[in-house]
């Protein structure tokens, strides 16, 4: 089971100090005592209920994962009420801005782990807010409460996946413009123009970096991206012997439409897109269509195996360098599964295939 980000987990153990024992639902009066109730009710939200002994030997249900992730939003709920109780109660204890931090903390895993409703969002929202107008936050705790209010607005129910991209864009921005030197920002929005889905945004945001004082790390990152980019239209320099010994060069493969599929046997979305890649090569292979994949697996013997008893007829790339991997590397790509469609002239056409092969794959194989 997945547990809080790692970044979150560290934060929240630098608040919550030592483990005690919980008494009583309410909280004393005394304000010492009180502060370790609500520790010790952040501690229980953050690594979530005891999960079930039996699954152990077997997978649960997807009914019985998302009963379990409610019941963790429960208790953030609980504890994000406990925090605001007690900065209430005790204003003037040393603890009222650990405690008005762990509030938004508590809300942002009610919201991310089981109860991802507006409600839920809005309690996370204006937990935040009224703590980026308290005057006692540092310059180093407002920072990074801006940040966070940041990637919140790239979960907000309310709005569309463009209209939340265009606030998250424009928080760093702002971000940007009032901490030009903070790198994390920089590298953020590099990120961010790697996921995108938009080309126009991702060539904007990359070229924006480059001319920018962002540090190299993000400007390598706007560089493949640009290289990236710059591939669609034009054909791949892929050839390789495959795993099995047959030989692969798209540029022999004219007259075909390719799917390229960058993927690993450790990744559960790669490996959860095997059935789909598999249904499409057998609805369309008689009518032209092939499969390439590239794999970032290290265990050579793992990848064999697993081509064998999931029946993957396609040809498969290894060099077992991982996130190194030569086609990996010359074509940036940085994230997986991945996957590219190249059309029957040669050239790639899509760089964002996945869960449109029933779409795309007709559509280029019309093509003449």
């Amino acid at each position: 089971m997945k547990y809080l980000h790692a970044a979150m987990a560290g934060a929240i153990a630098l608040l919550i100090g030592c483990q005690v024992a919980r008494p009583d639902p309410t909280l004393n009066s005394d304000p010492d005592f009180a502060w370790q109730q609500v520790q010790q009710a952040a501690q229980k939200a953050a690594y979530g209920p005891s999960q079930p002994a039996a699954w152990k030997t077997q997978q649960p249900t997807r009914e019985e994962e998302q009963q379990w992730y409610h019941q963790q939003s429960d208790m953030a709920r609980t504890a994000a009420a406990e925090a605001r109780e007690f900065f209430t109660k005790f204003p003037e204890s040393a603890n009222v801005m650990a405690a008005k931090r762990l509030e938004c903390q508590m809300w942002e895993i009610a919201f991310t782990r089981g109860d991802n409703s507006k409600g839920t969002y809005t309690a996370w929202a204006n937990a935040q807010t009224a703590l980026l107008g308290d005057t006692n936050l540092t310059d180093d705790d407002r920072f990074d409460l801006r940040l966070e209010i940041a990637n919140r607005q790239r979960v907000d129910p309310n709005l569309d996946w463009k209209t939340r991209d265009a606030a998250y864009e424009k928080a760093l921005h702002e971000l940007i413009k009032d901490y030009p030197q903070r790198e994390e920002l920089y590298n953020q929005l590099a990120l961010m123009a790697a996921e995108s889905p938009d080309d126009d945004q991702a060539r904007s945001i990359a070229k924006e970096i480059l001319a920018s004082p962002a540090p190299d790390r993000a400007k390598a990152m706007a560089q493949s991206i640009l290289h990236k980019l710059d591939a669609v239209g034009k054909p791949l320099d892929i050839h390789f012997t495959a795993l099995d010994g047959r030989t692969v060069d798209l540029s022999q493969m004219k007259g075909k439409v390719v799917l390229v599929d960058f993927w690993a046997t450790w990744c559960g979305p790669c490996v959860g897109e095997v059935p789909h890649v598999k249904a499409a090569y057998e609805k369309y292979h008689s009518q032209g269509f092939e499969v390439v994949g590239i794999s970032f697996d290290k265990d050579k013997q793992a990848l064999a195996n697993f081509v064998k008893s999931h029946d993957m007829p396609w040809p498969q790339y290894y060099d077992g360098s991982v996130w190194k991997n030569k086609f990996g590397v010359q074509y940036a790509i940085d994230a997986i599964p991945t996957m590219w469609l190249v059309d029957k002239k040669g050239n790639l056409r899509e760089q964002n295939a996945r869960g449109q092969l029933d779409e795309e794959v007709p559509k280029l194989l019309g093509e003449n």
